[in-house]
């Protein structure tokens, strides 16, 4: 005997983990006419940044919000669970910032592509996002359609980072001194060695 459900609710329905979206599943949701839906996890700790990027999302039929979290532990939690393609995810949060939550994300096989989403772009960040395995990392006054953008890119396979903090980085790469050239090799000595010609 299963226990009855409340009125109105689907029999069939099944409750997911907190945070998830219940309509969320395993794997790319695709469209017979069309091609398969990113499935995106918000992770910030302010209601409001998630609530404004649910909306733009929502509009835009090639993506999918399958999951938020507000904090660095729990997105870690619901990146097991529900299998995002692409994470999104803030830096300076409670309890787990957002760059340890992306080293532990990136490290299980099949892991989702995480995109950095900061109000700060210190170098430090940038580089401890990137040694973590972010494939992103951009800024929250970048224009919205360049937000959605980033997130195709990302989940494609492939690496973005935000125009000014990507003119930053070269700045400051060709700014840094040449290497001092390696010391060259004596010349070889011709002919056989002593011991060479002793053995013949």
């Amino acid at each position: 005997m299963t226990a009855a459900g409340p009125p109105g609710a689907d029999p069939g329905a099944t409750a997911g983990p907190p945070g998830a979206d219940p309509g969320a599943t395993g794997g790319p949701a695709a469209d017979a006419a069309g091609p398969a839906v990113v499935r995106v996890l918000l992770v910030d700790d302010q209601p409001l940044i998630r609530a404004g990027l649910r909306v733009l999302v929502a509009d835009t039929p090639d993506l999918a919000i399958v999951g938020e979290a507000g904090t660095g532990a729990e997105a870690v939690r619901l990146a097991a669970e529900v299998r995002p393609d692409v994470v999104v995810m803030d830096i300076r949060m409670p309890d787990m910032d957002g760059i340890e939550a992306t080293r532990r994300i990136t490290a299980s096989a099949g892991a989702a592509h995480v995109l950095m989403l900061t109000t700060f772009d210190d170098d430090d960040y940038v580089y401890g996002s990137l040694r973590a395995g972010a494939s992103g990392f951009l800024v929250k006054d970048m224009a919205l359609e360049e937000i959605l953008s980033a997130i195709r890119v990302v989940a494609g396979g492939d690496a973005l980072i935000a125009p000014g903090v990507t003119r930053r980085l070269i700045e400051e790469f060709a700014a840094r001194p040449e290497p001092a050239p390696a010391p060259a090799r004596p010349p070889a000595a011709s002919g056989a060695s002593p011991s060479a010609s002793a053995r013949c």
